[in-house]
């Protein structure tokens, strides 16, 4: 027999009516206590009764709508809003070369950004300290308490599992191995999800980029060793190990030239191999080195090689590109001939729309998915303020 609420279920229905009347408050307009009746379909003695304990949890503020001192008959609407101050996320990406923090309140409305360079080969430590700072200092500039967060999400380069643990990342020292969410959670009270760039760039793009709207999608972040994130249906494809979308690695399968002899003008291995080289070659090629330029077009070829697997196998409705490549027009040309020339069906393809913020963007989103799963939950939170 299906189970079905009962008389002794008193508690769990008064939780599912605030999450009903709290959802239809999300959207930070103020609106009176009818309208709350109208849009829940609970009757007004619910609904009273259901604000009058968000009013108390600091999840919801009555706000004056008459102001301007005009008569009126009857008893004055109340009218009611979400107090998206009442708590407060954040997204960071730990980057190779760049930390990056994004502060926003509880309705996903940005209050305040900062970033701040790392050296490449820093260890571990060194990076996690200026992740600590960065945050301190974002925080402070916002004005906002420690306290107040609810949900940190974090970017990082790497194969990372769902507890936080970066199985594979080669791009920063140390960095494979690491139970980055282990770190990182001793300097919160709050929850802390860690998910792999590329992924994060995708969610950011469906979010407010190139992508919104759009079901299929894939984000190429390209560089040195360009990963993806996919969306199928609009939700992150992850793979089972949380590899998916790991272009990067298809030079083993039988493309064996390197980033460093790609990029090479000189016929050795381009040395250091790091985003600075790479960036050296590309503004030789922009000023006309003819040497730079082929090296560009064989890096530029690769790279589509590489996306047009992923497309080939997941055949999504845009391709966003993303990371260094976002500043190079001439990239989507040959992406575009290719895609045409090997898929049954060729997606449309875009410059990512977020530019540097990207990650730390979809890192923002993964936060506010989590704070949203607390707020529309049967049992709503308190505010922390």
């Amino acid at each position: 027999m299906a189970d079905r609420l009962t008389g002794g279920d008193s508690s769990l229905l008064r939780r599912i009516n605030a999450a009903v009347t709290l959802r239809s408050l999300r959207d930070g307009q103020a609106v009176t206590l009818t309208q709350l009746v109208g849009d829940t379909g609970l009757s007004r003695p619910t609904v009273e009764g259901v604000i009058d304990g968000l009013l108390e949890s600091g999840l919801v503020a009555e706000v004056d709508q008459n102001q301007d001192g005009g008569r009126q008959r009857g008893r004055p609407a109340r009218w009611f809003r979400f107090r998206a101050e009442a708590g407060h996320i954040l997204g960071i990406e730990v980057g190779v070369h760049m930390i990056r923090a994004v502060l926003a309140d509880l309705a996903g409305q940005q209050v305040a950004g900062l970033a701040r360079e790392v050296a490449e080969t820093a260890e571990v430590e060194d990076r996690l300290g200026v992740v600590r700072t960065v945050v301190a200092e974002v925080l402070r500039k916002a004005g906002v308490s420690r306290d107040s967060l609810w949900a940190v999400g974090v970017g990082t380069p790497g194969i990372v599992d769902r507890e936080g643990t970066v199985r594979l990342g080669t791009a920063m020292p140390g960095w494979t191995g690491l139970d980055l969410g282990a770190k990182l959670r001793r300097s919160f009270r709050c929850p802390v999800l860690i998910e792999n760039d590329a992924n994060l760039a995708a969610i950011a793009e469906h979010w407010q980029g190139a992508a919104v709207g759009m079901g299929d999608v894939v984000f190429v972040l390209a560089g040195l060793s360009p990963g993806a994130g996919s969306l199928i249906n609009g939700r992150l494809h992850r793979g089972f190990g949380g590899a998916a979308g790991e272009i990067g690695a298809l030079h083993l399968l039988g493309q064996e030239a390197t980033p460093e002899r790609l990029l090479s003008t000189t016929g050795k291995p381009l040395a250091p191999l790091d985003e600075a080289a790479v960036a050296r070659v590309l503004t030789l090629a922009r000023e006309g080195d003819e040497v730079a330029r082929v090296a560009m077009d064989r890096f530029l070829r690769r790279l589509v090689h590489d996306v047009t697997a992923l497309v080939l196998a997941i055949d999504p409705q845009l391709v966003v590109i993303g990371g260094w490549a976002a500043g190079l027009d001439d990239t989507l040309g040959p992406l575009r001939e290719q895609l045409e020339l090997s898929c049954l069906r060729a997606p449309e393809v875009a410059l990512s729309s977020l530019g540097e913020e990207v990650v730390a963007l979809g890192a923002l989103r993964l936060a506010l998915d989590q704070v949203e799963e607390q707020l529309f939950a049967v049992d709503p939170p308190v505010a922390r303020n």
